[in-house]
């Protein structure tokens, strides 16, 4: 079939309908040639030559063309790998700017710029015809009615995240109808939804959307998949497998609606994006879309060997962000899902490899720069993974103002000390309250750490406390994938046991974690299932399991309804008390004259902590008392915020102890709430009769007993928490 092809314009990249026509548009600066490839239904294809080039952009409109048309691109120019340069039109390409594309890339020798049997293989050129097991991308009808929906803009103190995977979240889900279960309308189902409101959440952070390679051959080979999709081949399109039909632009339509009804809940939308590196790999992987348009704009090649990638990801190529174009791809691509798909933030996979303008990261890196003026994404939730596998990667705590940061030495500290690891009391004070050592400095508040102690990557928070090592042997990879220092505990047993001792330790040992997260200051993340006890066998890297394993066991909100319940309850409390969730730092000084400071940290004897007692890395034990009547700042209207007051009593030793409170905060009706011992929030005396204090030990050192408490003291149980509530003063509250 014959199609008409007038010039076009260069802009807007991509395939754009108009009403009429389809307006094509793509960059590629050292190419000499472009074809667009239509196809039809019976996936034959036509080939249209695009000569007019406007600022190194090919395009061209082909009138009434309409929405469901599919297409790619043929690049022509050199083919050198040793100057950087991969082109082949035998290689059909995915648009950069698809905003749909219907199928999965099937892997096969096809799909490789070069051919298998030649010695040097990349360096070879392969005729061979890559359309047959390529995807196609698809022109799409933007329009959508949205009902008048709006961004949440959920204030970041009220925010709490719970990541989850599209599929995995909803695939095994009872209520859910079985042809939308892991789908977006899966996640829209009001059962899906229930759940989320039941807990609390108030965002889903949503695992890589973006379409990516799905089977990769080292996968392909072993029967696997690739699950997470870290491995992003276009940065518009909505991943096709997760809508209910294979309509050419379903994905589109139904990602919108997920989000629409999300939003009808209270629910943000966050989308962890990988702008990083794409699926492509290294110089031995495909030619997909970005190699094949042109390889030396897109990819960071090393500058004495542009046939080799940098990588700073570990995953074979790194964008090349210092290129306008490349850029330009990113702005766009973010700008899209916000105006047009209207998700309320992002999370960036390696983020630091965004900020290398040549090796070292750079806080004052162009991405952040175009990022800060920009007047639509400098207003959404920006969050950080603040490293990446390059020297210097690791940035926590590094990146600029409008940023929040996944705080990795938060999950750390947190990790060791509940495990009986050797760590400073002044590093798990400083997780507790903000991490201010961080991020107090150069004008950010609390909310710039992202409190988290499990995600997708590494153990859930079940696993957390049964196994001391990894066990990936079904990765099919010898168990030596994934990380293998885990600060981990199994609590004495490795993985699953029927011994009551240690199952109600872990239990404990997983209560523990969620208290001390929910209480803390900053932005709360949960992983999906860590409210419910979701195992993964010891497996501690399941980027490869689209299988039960992964998939959350709806099963299990029955088994463990009581974790559930005070997962629960533990929200709702943060919630209901501003002084849990403060904007701005403690200053450690009485602010509104109720005579006592806003915090105040104290050992067992209730004396203040010394310098000697926040240095000792043996210690393990704590307190610490939140005013409630000393907020500094004030609320929306200008109001004083009044809360009531908090201790909080830590004992992650092996043994029980007696805390004797502060002689300053003594007075009042202090309530026991919260006792990790016990399943459930507990309101009662926590005065008991007093018993005789419990001598810390330690495996490495004799420690001295603390003095002897005078005056009330609260009996704390080895490895729990207290949490001690007083009602605010009728007089100022």
């Amino acid at each position: 079939m014959s199609h008409p092809l007038w010039p076009g314009k260069p802009f807007p990249l991509g395939a754009s309908w108009n009403g009429k026509g389809v307006n094509f548009a793509l960059f590629a600066e050292n190419a000499t040639g472009v074809e667009l490839c239509l196809f039809d239904v019976d996936d034959h294809e036509t080939r249209l030559e695009l000569t007019e080039i406007n600022k190194c952009i090919w395009h061209g409109y082909v009138p009434e063309l309409g929405p469901g048309q599919r297409y790619g691109f043929r690049v022509h120019g050199p083919f050198a790998p040793q100057e950087g340069h991969r082109f082949n039109p035998h290689k059909l390409l995915i648009d950069p700017y698809a905003k749909a594309i219907d199928g999965d890339v099937r892997f096969g020798e096809e799909i490789f710029g070069y051919p298998w049997e030649q010695p040097d293989e990349d360096l070879g050129f392969s005729e061979l015809d890559s359309a047959p097991l390529m995807p196609k991308a698809v022109v799409i009808d933007p329009r959508f009615d949205w009902e008048g929906d709006e961004l949440l803009r959920t204030p970041w103190h009220e925010t709490l995240i719970y990541e989850t995977h599209v599929k995995g979240f909803t695939v095994r889900h009872p209520e859910i109808p079985k042809e939308q279960r892991g789908t977006y309308a899966g996640l829209a189902h009001p059962a899906a939804i229930a759940h989320l409101q039941a807990l609390g959440v108030t965002a889903v952070e949503l695992m890589p959307v973006h379409y990516y390679l799905a089977c990769p051959g080292h996968l392909a080979g072993l029967g696997l998949r690739n699950y997470w999709g870290y491995d992003s081949l276009n940065f518009f399109a909505p991943y096709p497998g997760y809508s209910v039909s294979d309509g050419p632009d379903q994905a589109v339509r139904e990602f919108k609606e997920m989000v629409k009804t999300l939003h009808r809940a209270g629910i943000e939308v966050i989308l962890d994006v990988v702008y990083n590196h794409t699926g492509e790999g290294n110089q031995m992987g495909p030619t997909l879309s970005l190699r094949g348009a042109d390889n030396a704009v897109y990819y960071r090649v090393v500058e004495d060997d542009p046939r080799h990638y940098m990588d700073f990801t570990g995953c074979g190529n790194s964008l090349n962000v210092r290129h306008p174009q490349v850029l330009k791809l990113i702005m766009d691509s973010l700008r899209y899902w916000v105006l047009e798909m209207h998700v309320d933030g992002f999370r960036f996979d390696l983020a630091s490899a965004l900020a290398r303008e040549l090796y070292a990261v750079d806080r004052l890196a162009a991405f952040f720069d175009i990022i800060h003026q920009d007047p639509v994404l400098s207003d959404v939730k920006l969050i950080a993974e603040p490293w990446d596998v390059g020297d210097g990667g690791y940035q926590v705590g590094g990146f600029p103002l409008l940023w929040s940061e996944w705080n990795g030495r938060y999950r750390d500290t947190v990790r060791d000390f509940w495990r009986g690891e050797p760590s400073r009391l002044a590093d798990f004070a400083f997780r507790l309250t903000g991490s201010s050592d961080l991020y107090q400095f150069g004008g950010r508040s609390p909310s710039a750490s992202i409190n988290f102690i499990t995600a997708h990557d590494g153990f859930t928070l079940r696993d957390l406390v049964s196994y001391n090592d990894k066990h990936n042997e079904a990765n099919g990879e010898d168990n030596r994938d994934g990380e293998s220092h885990n600060r981990s505990w199994n609590c004495g047993v490795e993985g699953e046991t029927d011994d009551p001792e240690i199952l109600n330790l872990r239990l404990r040992q997983q209560r523990n974690f969620l208290t001390t997260l929910l209480l803390s200051k900053g932005v709360p993340m949960l992983l999906a299932g860590d409210e419910m006890g979701r195992t993964q066998g010891g497996n501690n890297n399941t980027y490869c399991q689209d299988s039960e394993l992964s998939w959350i066991d709806w099963e299990l909100p029955e088994q463990n309804s009581e974790l559930l319940k005070f997962a629960g309850e533990l929200v709702a409390f943060r919630r209901a008390h501003p002084v849990l969730r403060r904007r701005k730092w403690f200053e450690g000084r009485s602010i509104h004259g109720s005579g006592a400071h806003d915090i105040i940290w104290f050992n067992p004897d209730g004396g203040e902590m010394t310098e000697e007692q926040w240095q000792d890395g043996l210690a393990r034990v704590i307190g610490v008392f939140f005013n409630g009547e000393e907020i500094a700042t004030l609320g929306p209207r200008g109001e004083r915020i009044v809360d009531d007051s908090f201790i909080l009593l830590f004992n992650a030793h092996h043994e029980p102890l007696e805390f004797a409170l502060p002689e300053s905060v003594r007075d009042g009706a202090w309530r026991l709430i919260i006792d990790t011992t016990q399943p459930g929030f507990v309101d009662r005396d926590p005065y008991p009769a007093p018993a005789k204090a419990a001598k810390p030990k330690s495996r490495k050192k004799t420690v001295a007993p603390p003095p002897a408490p005078t005056g009330p003291t609260v009996a704390v149980a080895e490895r729990s928490i207290v949490v001690l509530q007083r009602p605010r003063n009728a007089e100022t509250g």
